[in-house]
């Protein structure tokens, strides 16, 4: 296991939480047309980053066992809160807090 690979890993599953924060911002807009809400700079630009991300996640698999995956995944709930929390304005309750404590402690022990 390539400790480089994982760190590829985690930046692809960053990037994948920033795409969702661009379709968040897209899906708080008000649009004149139907077509507008799903055809616009936004959205378009979310899934360019989710297709980099895929290609990403590929690059990291070829270093790290393919059962670590899911585990990485995970630090997107840790992401999307922070992203949540600095560019949407949202509150990060006591109870979110405490869930993703969990989830790194899982995190952790998993890796070890």
């Amino acid at each position: 296991m390539s400790i480089s690979h994982v760190f590829i890993y985690i930046f692809s599953v960053f990037i994948s939480s920033v795409s969702q924060i661009l379709l968040k911002t897209s899906a708080n807009k008000k649009y004149e047309s139907r077509i507008r809400e799903y055809l616009n700079p936004r959205v378009i630009i979310a899934y360019g980053i989710f297709f980099i991300a895929t290609f990403v996640t590929i690059i990291a698999y070829k270093g790290i066992p393919l059962s670590l995956g899911p585990i990485l995944e995970t630090t997107g709930y840790l992401w999307v809160s922070l992203l949540g929390y600095f560019i949407l304005k949202e509150k990060i309750s006591r109870r979110k807090i405490i869930g993703l404590i969990v989830v790194v402690a899982g995190i952790v022990v998993s890796c070890m």
